[in-house]
């Protein structure tokens, strides 16, 4: 046991275990009764459309909205650590976030072009 590894793949493999056993478990012991109602696609409890309103297309404004998530999420996670480490970093860590900033800025301009923020 000299690996200080070996304990976190035990663990790892306890999860794995543990996650596949619930599914499996579920799938053996719960209930087998399928019906038409719980086999159509839910849609907030009004009845199920085979096509979207504007002819069969999905509007784009999920996608944005998905997008702008992400963009805000991704730049959280990386503008999070570079602030607390700001000091060591010095001009190569400013560098290289101002290159970040400029990159998850391109998306940004394209939803706000696209009309990603206007919520009408």
């Amino acid at each position: 046991m000299d690996n200080p590894y070996v304990p976190l793949l035990f663990l790892m493999g306890i999860g794995a275990v543990l996650a596949l056993g619930g599914v499996g478990a579920s799938r053996i012991l719960g209930p087998q009764r399928y019906n038409r109602a719980k086999l159509e696609a839910y849609e907030c409890g009004i009845e199920p459309t085979p096509h979207a309103i504007g002819g069969g297309r999905f509007p784009i404004k999920y996608y944005l909205v998905a997008m702008t998530f992400i963009i805000f999420d991704i730049e959280v996670v990386f503008l999070y650590p570079w602030a607390v480490s700001f000091a060591e970093l010095a001009f190569f860590g400013l560098a290289a976030m101002m290159a970040f900033l400029v990159v998850i800025t391109v998306p940004f301009v394209y939803e706000w072009k696209r009309g990603g923020f206007e919520w009408d």
